[in-house]
């Protein structure tokens, strides 16, 4: 194989360690998305301590944005409009625009991959998820 045709198929991936990702908020807000670089949705990973009640109730009822919600390690539960539903290693959510929500980790913590963005919409960035912004 020719030098250059063998170049030309390096792949395109990037590998990193969470501990290795910039992180906000005492380390509870990892910006994954930043540190991968991916530029086609949201993603962040949160690291919640046990018993943590200051995770934000929010929704995406302004920017249309449709979350995903998959623990990687502990659990607890995600409250959706007032209803409580356990979240494990095993239950995977989805939480519309309009939808209010607030994770709650139990008794062991929890890691949480959330997902995030606007069906049909072009992903743009939140200035504050950026690599080096400030905390909102």
């Amino acid at each position: 194989m020719h030098p250059t045709e063998r170049e030309a198929a390096v792949a395109d991936y990037t590998a990193k360690r969470i501990e290795e990702m910039e992180a906000v908020y005492d380390g509870a807000f990892v910006r994954a998305r930043a540190a991968l670089g991916v530029r086609s949705f949201g993603m962040a990973v949160e690291d919640l301590p046990p018993g943590w009640d200051g995770y934000p109730e929010h929704d995406h009822e302004s920017d249309g944005q449709e979350e995903v919600y998959v623990v990687l390690r502990g659990g607890g539960e995600i409250v959706i409009d007032g209803e409580r539903v356990a979240l494990d290693p095993e239950t995977i959510v989805r939480v519309g625009p309009g939808a209010k929500r607030k994770l709650v980790p139990g008794s062991d913590g929890m890691r949480v991959l959330a997902l995030g963005g606007a069906p049909g919409e072009a992903y743009e960035a939140p200035e504050w998820s950026k690599a080096g912004a400030a905390a909102p």
